[in-house]
């Protein structure tokens, strides 16, 4: 099958505004768009970001000081008119994580005839990039979706926990508000009712609700996944299912090994929730199987390419970002020719996994043969990336490192003979010395 025409005369912004610069997913935007001809540029967390090295990155530029809607706005048009030679040519742009999607959906109107984006407003995605608003508009739909409480104080936390059954699921309802360096994770697995109180009484700096989710227990050939894109028309032809090989961290986090494998159940379920949502554009949804219940519940609906949609480019090259490009500039998306057995390798995550969790690779199952792998950082032609993500990733680890050291030995360390505890409990010879 021919690889469709692009429109190669409309460029693309690829779009985050997170400060992650391990995301493999915008260098695979990049490459799948530029590998097509089209130009690409990247608003990103630096301009030195491994996606800068890329070739297919024709330019880069910070991201704006804070994340207000505004600013994201007018950088972009100002972006437009030093790629384009007219005030009128057309910009593609593709956020590539949930603050991005939200901030260029509240100023679509504004951005109208200069930027190209879905027919998406942000009350229409926060229905479901709200982890909250997902649980109620799972109720709402008589989706399957894990038991979820959203407790209002520390002791009703811990009640709430206790109800659903240790260990619990603890996510904050509003990821993208995390102060960056607070060391607050979106989701967090919790063991004990003190972790619960602990994380809880953090709330005031998350920015957002912490909500509690039933763990649905983990398991191999249990999580699943399905990227789409649907068109401004509703359709969805480029959709697929794929299964989580594994994760990091192990059982809860993200696609460190996937592989494309036919699903037709969770392929119904999620090609009839876009349909009742309305939803346009790119979407990235997850799922566990419940094995006592045999329902797939959903656990997660990001309205934008998910980290690991290579996985699903079909033998013509089809993936959800060139999709994106097709109908956005009038051009007619083909149907999937799905690739089954092709598998997805994010080599740092995939490492950790390894090292963590040895066990045997998973079969890949009836109709899904072994295929090459696409790895995310690493290609033939665009090395660049690969080397200059290997450097900042091992100075990451360098640093946690030490840091865990650090720790260690501060917690190791005695405290002040004035506040140590005597034998008998009632002071050290030294504070009876002093008394």
């Amino acid at each position: 099958m021919p690889v469709p025409p692009f429109d190669t005369r409309v460029p693309a912004v690829l779009v985050r505004l997170d400060r992650n610069p391990f995301h493999h997913g915008t260098l695979g935007a990049a490459r799948s768009l530029g590998r097509a001809g089209i130009p690409v540029h990247a608003v990103v967390e630096a301009a030195g970001s491994p996606v800068a090295r890329s070739r297919y990155v024709r330019s880069a530029r910070p991201r704006p000081a804070s994340a207000a809607s505004t600013e994201l706005a007018a950088l972009l048009l100002r972006v437009a008119g030093e790629i384009t030679e007219t005030p009128s040519d057309p910009v593609l742009a593709v956020p590539l994580d949930d603050i991005s999607a939200l901030a260029l959906a509240r100023r679509r109107a504004g951005l109208a005839g200069r930027i190209l984006l879905p027919e998406q407003t942000e009350d229409q995605l926060l229905k479901i990039a709200d982890k909250a608003a997902l649980a109620a508009t799972c109720a709402g739909l008589g989706l399957p979706h894990p038991r979820t409480a959203l407790p209002s104080g520390t002791d009703e936390a811990a009640a709430m926990a206790w109800a659903l059954g240790l260990p619990v699921v603890a996510k904050w309802s509003r990821p993208w508000l995390l102060p960056a360096g607070s060391g607050l994770r979106s989701t967090t697995v919790l063991r004990s009712l003190a972790e619960v109180r602990e994380l809880y009484d953090r709330t005031p700096q998350a920015g957002s609700r912490l909500l509690l989710q039933e763990l649905l227990p983990p398991g191999r050939g249990l999580d699943w996944f399905f990227h789409g894109y649907a068109d401004s028309a509703g359709g969805c032809a480029a959709g697929a299912t794929g299964r989580k090989e594994r994760s990091w961290p192990d059982g809860a986090g993200l696609t460190a090994v996937g592989r494309w494998a036919p699903n037709p159940e969770v392929d119904r379920i999620a090609r009839a929730l876009l349909d009742a949502l309305g939803y346009r554009g790119v979407c990235d949804l997850d799922f566990r199987l419940d094995r006592t219940t045999g329902a797939y519940h959903l656990l997660d609906f990001n309205p934008r390419p998910g980290a690991q949609f290579r996985l699903f480019a079909d033998h013509a090259g089809l993936d959800v970002v060139r999709a994106l490009h097709l109908d956005l500039t009038g051009r007619p998306v083909p149907p999937h020719s799905p690739a089954y057995g092709r598998r997805f390798v994010v080599e740092n995550y995939a490492a950790l996994s390894l090292l963590t969790s040895p066990r045997r690779r998973r079969d890949p199952g009836p109709g899904t043969g072994r295929q090459p792998a696409e790895r995310a950082w690493f290609a033939a032609d665009d090395p660049a990336p690969a080397l200059a993500m290997g450097r900042a990733w091992a100075a990451h680890l360098l640093r946690r490192t030490l840091a865990a050291v650090r720790r260690r030995l501060t917690a190791g360390r005695p405290r002040h003979p004035a506040t140590l505890p005597g034998p008998s409990g009632r002071g050290s010879s030294t504070q009876l010395a002093q008394r």
